[in-house]
């Protein structure tokens, strides 16, 4: 511990935004992070405690503590050594990640917990600014080979790990480009898609191959998931080509409202709307891009979706936003003795609902209301929830304008026609069924197939993707070689 009194001597030093005038006239990120002398002074907030529950926390176990330590000691080289020995991506996690490892800190219990995201977003982005990213190839290849099934954060975290350990990788992804929902689900103001494209040159040096534009057979196009493959190949071909196959593939298959007016024109799932603006700030040209343009937009559902349709929809310039949300309005602060160290249930308020956002809780849609086959308006009533159940309130119906609407409810499972493919049992949610534990996991029922992230645990968040599929290269490497060095 590097100042034994730095958490009863210094507050807690949030990042900072760019003016909302201002940011919401482009698609760049707007994060204004802390400089080398502000991070060290946060790092001298970690009370480097006893049992560091920060640790356990954060889904892949960072080494949190004495990260912090080195950079107040100003050992900035040392401290992404530390970063990078359990995650290979901090700069998506340091800048999309909500951070459980702050809820989990004991400085949470009774004052404000050590800013460990803001640290770990300025140790990666540091660390690329002086070159301390490269490549890492393997000393020897193993001449074993294996396919990843998805470009995602598993997919990714899995390639390379298993690239470092010397087989042979190749990565299919259905899309255009490489990043799964990293790079089709985030919008390029949380998160720019440079960060994506450095680390595949990283990975491409360490011996991983990427296919683009491609299609696992059983994935049609014209799915409910968004795709420009280009080539199509057939579960049974990789199986007999690969000594191991990786799905990893998301949780893409969204939550849909079956209620009346639904098939209007005007009513999307966000995962229409949001892919075509990355792309469109890709640089390409998308014919009928679903656009907020000067239109009352109602985004369903209250989530981390929901709130990147939000700023989406400001960015486009819409006449108004207004989020629902199924749930009451939740605390301002949650009950610290109650809940730490796990998750608490409280109001969170994104950057995207400080730039112009109606907020709606209890508050359910009864039909969507249309002219000329587009929508107009939606019906909705409140609710009250008791007993874990939720009734109408009497009298509470009303009619909001809404000429765009976007459904951001959550994502139910992934596309089952590839897991069909390849002939895995599912679970009870549709997920691939796989086991974590130390002997077989990541196993699925078809033979040398393995699945991780989304795919396998359903719909979560990036560093929980990034920390399955480095446990999944881990089992995969036991699997081809009786044994594996690799963390896990």
């Amino acid at each position: 511990m590097g100042k034994v009194t730095g958490f009863l001597e210094h507050d807690r030093l949030e990042e900072g935004y760019e003016p909302v005038t201002q940011r919401v006239k482009n698609w760049k990120e707007f994060v204004i992070g802390l400089t080398a002398e502000q991070t060290r002074v946060q790092g001298a907030r970690c009370m480097d405690c006893g049992t560091p529950f920060c640790n356990s926390g954060c889904p892949v176990n960072n080494i949190i503590p004495d990260f912090n330590d080195l950079v107040y000691r100003d050992d900035w080289r040392c401290a992404v050594d530390v970063l990078h020995s359990t995650n290979n991506f901090p700069e998506f996690t340091g800048r999309v990640c909500p951070a459980p490892c702050e809820a989990a800190c004991t400085l949470n219990v009774n004052d404000d917990p050590v800013g460990i995201k803001s640290i770990e977003h300025a140790i990666i982005d540091r660390a690329w600014a002086e070159g301390w990213v490269v490549p890492q190839p393997p000393a020897a290849r193993t001449g074993k080979t294996v396919a990843v099934i998805g470009s995602g954060p598993a997919g990714l975290a899995a390639a390379q790990q298993l690239a470092r350990a010397g087989h042979a990788v190749t990565v299919f992804e259905k899309n255009d480009r490489v990043g799964g929902l990293l790079r089709y689900g985030i919008p390029d103001f949380k998160m720019e898609k440079s960060h994506i494209d450095r680390r595949v040159r990283q990975m491409q040096d360490e011996g991983v191959s990427f296919r683009t534009g491609v299609l696992v057979a059983g994935l049609a196009k014209g799915s409910r998931i968004t795709s420009w493959a280009q080539e199509t190949v057939k579960a049974d071909d990789l199986l007999a080509q690969f000594d191991a196959v990786l799905l990893a593939g998301g949780s893409e298959v969204s939550r849909d409202l079956p209620v009346s007016g639904r098939d209007l024109d005007g009513v999307h799932f966000a995962m229409e709307f949001l892919p075509q603006q990355n792309k469109v700030v890709a640089g390409d040209k998308v014919k009928g891009q679903i656009s907020a343009t000067g239109k009352h937009v109602i985004v369903i559902g209250g989530g981390d979706t929901g709130s990147d349709c939000v700023g989406t929809s400001n960015r486009h310039g819409a006449a108004s936003v207004t989020q629902f949300e199924l749930l009451p309005m939740p605390p301002e602060q949650e009950n610290k003795p109650l809940v730490w160290p796990y998750w608490p249930i409280k109001l969170r308020t994104s950057s995207s609902h400080e730039e112009g956002c109606q907020r709606e809780f209890a508050i359910a849609t009864k039909a969507f209301l249309g002219e000329k086959g587009k929508v107009k308006a939606v019906r909705t009533v409140h609710v009250e929830w008791k007993d874990g159940k939720v009734a109408e309130v009497p009298g509470s119906e009303r009619e909001l304008p809404a000429d765009l609407v976007l459904l951001a409810m959550g994502f139910v499972n992934p596309e089952p026609t590839v897991l069909e493919a390849f002939r895995v049992e599912r679970d009870a949610r549709g997920n691939a069924k796989a086991g974590t534990d130390a002997a077989t996991g990541y196993a699925t029922s078809s033979s040398k197939v393995f699945a991780a992230g989304d795919m396998r645990r359903g719909q979560s968040l990036v560093v929980w993707a990034i920390r399955e599929g480095r446990q999944a290269a881990h089992a995969i490497d036991r699997f081809l070689m009786g044994s594996s060095a690799l963390p896990r």
